[in-house]
């Protein structure tokens, strides 16, 4: 039977027998089951920083703003994070994770093709 290759980018590959991703192999037919999960980030402590920014801009100006910006600025930079578990008879594996959620939807349906191609 040969190997039908559903999904390949950026050294992961879904075939109807393997799941590459990188320099780990895992085999499709020890594959039970695929858990998607996300992973938002927190950012609490941010908002935190950026409510005691604005208050510090109100007595020293420059120091309140250099804050504010900073905490914006790392608030606006946070990422969403996207995993992709495998389920074998050895346990859970986090297999892949990525901030690509187009990508991670496409590894998804990927894995899911190969599981129903596989029977």
């Amino acid at each position: 039977m040969d190997e039908k290759v559903f999904f390949q980018h950026d050294g992961v590959k879904v075939t109807n027998a393997r799941f590459v991703v990188d320099a780990q192999t895992f085999s499709m037919s020890n594959v039970t089951s695929i858990k998607p999960a996300t992973e938002a980030p927190s950012r609490l402590m941010l908002i935190v920083v950026l409510i005691v920014g604005l208050m510090i801009a109100l007595n020293y100006l420059w120091f309140g703003i250099a804050v504010v910006a900073v905490a914006a600025f790392l608030l606006y930079n946070q990422k969403t994070y996207f995993h992709i578990f495998l389920n074998t008879a050895g346990g859970e594996t986090k297999a892949l994770s990525t901030v690509d959620k187009e990508y991670f939807n496409q590894v998804i349906a990927a894995l899911n093709q190969a599981i129903v191609h596989r029977g």
